[in-house]
């Protein structure tokens, strides 16, 4: 990809293997020997950064391909069998989850950086617009694997998303039949968007090597946008460039794995942990958060088609950044007026972002109208009139001069830099946060739960007596479809012996079948089989609860939350919390007031409930002070068996918690150490070249 090379092996073998096909030489021009500006800085280590989240998002993706069903009865099951089954599922899963966010953080820091260093200017327009194409197949890509765990949020995203090729005159219609292999959002679409999904990350690696050939024939680009003239301005790839990526990459893994380890579901949506059900829309369909600046130039036009075309353009717009910007100075380091619209257009993303994420009414859409048409007219007005107007500082002769020149006021501030990046984040994770938020007009109060924080655990107690409550309570209504008994036996959970959970298996009676005489009979529980459903099938549960199907209770804990608003989204982020659930399920089960207050209307049937959305529950109140007996002395009171089966219920939908945390912890040790060793041989590597 850099041309011819002479490098020659000094082993027999590899000398004859080069002689037939020069890898090593092509690899040695291209990443050892390639000349590097020495005035990169830490932004340039984000290209290294997306290559090696490219490898693991590949790598856990065909992992996770090998035990997924993409089928729309069995799909959802899969995903949670994965996590609580397959031997480090759940890392799995976790990783290439988290990871997909992580990849879209990096993506974005990359592009910025590209606009205000000017990457995009000759003569490196078509790895520009490479780079475009590769986020776009990225974008694609996510919105599929979305929609692979096929809970509520997935279904519905899909639905509108989808939805939106119909706008698309004469062949909308058929674009969307095609997408859905059929009139509506099911199995047929899961299968496509499965094998597309699979399929378009290696399309995406064959783009990246495009792009990285783009790259060594344009060569890189570097801060002050001066193209290297002699040896003095470069330094070789390796070990120059390579142990400064390589510690870039360890800080993004130490992001990365705080994500993974104590805050999987941070950036997600606790609607897709309900299976997906094409009768009850979500109140909220929100998309990942990647996804929302775009999202809210689609919603600020009132006509569906502009709106698409709108969207559309907000990103194709990118691929003609080379010619809106026709300023011969590259970077906005030396363009003063230039540098402060990069700024603002960097709000107009954020604050579009927050738009997305909020319900399209009021002051929203006229806040989403006024934000779209400052997107635009940053590509389309400003930068095009700041290339005849504005006067640049003057740059540097060559890159040794920028670097011996170099001072703290003319580099790009990285701290504080990095700030604005980190509260940018805070304020997209914010309004995903509010757009969670519970109709309720009631925040259910926070708790003190023992497994909360990065050192948190389960209590044995707890949960032993809370797996009582539920069976002598909530399994009259509710089942526990993804817990075996003998997950009770297992390390992390209650805390009984394989001969507790085989004695407390027996008492439960399986029906099995059928026999060899064709019929279906019953047997005692074995610690194989999983808690039984209390009704045979959903109409039977709506029949027994006034038309209301009481939910399985296996990930309840994790499929409720609520907005716990500003400031706390941001101090949630830093303090690890992530008890939304819990609180909410307690909350609810001590929120029943047999008064209502005035103003409140609820249904015939229905019951009271502060801290349930609406306020209307079919549940009646199902506890009551003395209702279950304790053996070890606890209080036999509502709040105590709230927590007690909260507590049981936080462990059925997370059973691997405590391990999770353990290896965090373990991992971070690594990465701060592996981080400290790479800074320093940085450091040693470049003592000399500054």
């Amino acid at each position: 990809m850099s041309g011819p090379s002479d490098y020659q092996p000094s082993n027999p073998a590899l000398q004859w293997i080069e002689r037939r096909l020069p890898i090593f030489g092509l690899i040695h021009s291209s990443f050892v020997a390639y000349p590097t500006p020495r005035n990169l800085n830490y932004w340039w280590t984000f290209g290294a950064i997306l290559s090696f989240m490219l490898g693991i998002q590949i790598l856990t993706g065909v992992i996770l391909a090998m035990h997924y069903t993409p089928h729309a009865d069995l799909a959802f099951k899969s995903v949670e069998l994965i996590v609580r089954d397959v031997n480090y599922g759940w890392l799995l899963r976790n990783m290439h989850a988290v990871g997909a966010s992580m990849f879209f953080v990096a993506v974005y820091i990359h592009m910025f950086r590209g606009v205000y260093y000017g990457s995009y200017k000759e003569p490196r327009e078509v790895l520009w617009i490479l780079g475009v194409i590769i986020y776009l197949l990225m974008m694609a890509t996510g919105f599929m694997g979305y929609v692979l765990p096929w809970g509520q949020m997935s279904f519905w995203g899909a639905t509108v998303i989808t939805n939106l090729f119909s706008a698309i005159p004469y062949a909308g219609e058929s674009i969307v039949t095609l997408l859905w292999g059929g009139y509506s959002v099911g199995n047929p679409t899961l299968n496509r968007f499965f094998s597309l999904h699979y399929l378009l990350p290696f399309l995406i690696a064959g783009v990246v090597v495009l792009h990285v050939w783009a790259l060594h024939v344009a060569g890189q680009n570097n801060p002050d946008g001066v193209e290297p003239k002699t040896e003095k301005d470069t330094v070789p790839f390796t070990p120059h460039a390579t142990i400064k990526d390589m510690f870039g990459v360890a800080c993004f893994m130490l992001l990365y794995a705080w994500f993974i380890f104590y805050m999987p579901n941070y950036l997600g949506d606790a609607d897709n942990y309900i299976p997906a059900n094409p009768g009850v829309t979500p109140p909220h369909i929100v998309p990942e958060w990647y996804y929302l600046p775009f999202y809210a130039i689609l919603r600020s036009i009132p006509n569906k088609l502009a709106g698409v075309i709108a969207m559309f353009s907000a990103i194709i717009i990118l691929c003609f950044l080379p010619w809106l910007d026709s300023a011969k100075t590259k970077s906005s380091k030396y363009r003063p007026l230039a540098k402060q619209f990069f700024w603002i257009f960097v709000v107009v993303c954020v604050l579009l972002g927050y738009l997305g994420a909020q319900p399209p009414e009021g002051i929203y859409v006229i806040a989403g109208r006024i934000l779209t048409f400052c997107y635009f007219a940053y590509f389309l007005i400003v930068l095009p009139l700041l290339s005849r107007i504005e006067t640049p500082r003057p740059v540097p002769n060559s890159i040794a001069d920028a670097v011996l020149a170099k001072t703290g006021s003319k580099s790009t501030p990285m701290v504080s830099t990095a700030i604005v990046l980190a509260l940018a984040g805070a304020l997209f994770a914010g309004s995903i946060d509010s757009a969670r938020a519970s109709e309720g007009n009631d925040k259910p109060p926070g708790n003190k739960w023992s497994f909360a924080g990065p050192f948190g655990t389960f209590d044995r107690g707890a949960l032993q007596r809370g797996l009582k409550v539920y069976k002598e309570v909530c399994a009259n209504c509710h089942g526990l479809s993804y817990i075996a008994f003998r997950n009770l036996a297992e390390a992390g959970g209650p805390g009984y012996s394989v001969a507790q959970a085989t004695a407390f298996a027996s008492d439960y009676k399986i029906k099995d079948g059928p026999n060899d005489a064709g019929d279906m009979f019953e047997r005692p529980g074995r610690p194989a089989d999983y808690f039984p459903s209390p009704f045979p099938n959903e109409q039977a549960a709506r029949a027994a609860n006034g038309g209301a199907a009481p939910p399985d209770l296996s990930l309840i804990a994790k499929a409720r939350s609520y907005g716990r608003g500003f400031p706390w989204f941001i101090v949630d982020f830093f303090t690890q919390y992530q008890e939304q659930g819990p609180d909410y399920v307690a909350a609810v089960l001590q929120g029943f007031e047999d008064k209502v207050p005035e103003g409140v209307a609820i249904p015939e049937g229905s019951y009271y409930n502060k801290y349930f959305p609406g306020h209307a529950i079919k549940m009646p109140k199902p506890l009551s002070d003395g209702q279950v007996t304790y053996d070890d002395g606890s209080p036999t009171t509502v709040a105590q068996y709230s927590k007690d089966v909260t507590t049981f219920l936080m462990w059925t939908a997370e059973p691997h918690m405590e391990a999770r945390k353990r290896l965090g912890f373990q991992v971070f040790i690594f990465l701060i150490i592996f981080a400290g060793l790479m800074y320093f041989t940085k450091k040693k590597v470049w003592a000399d070249s500054h």
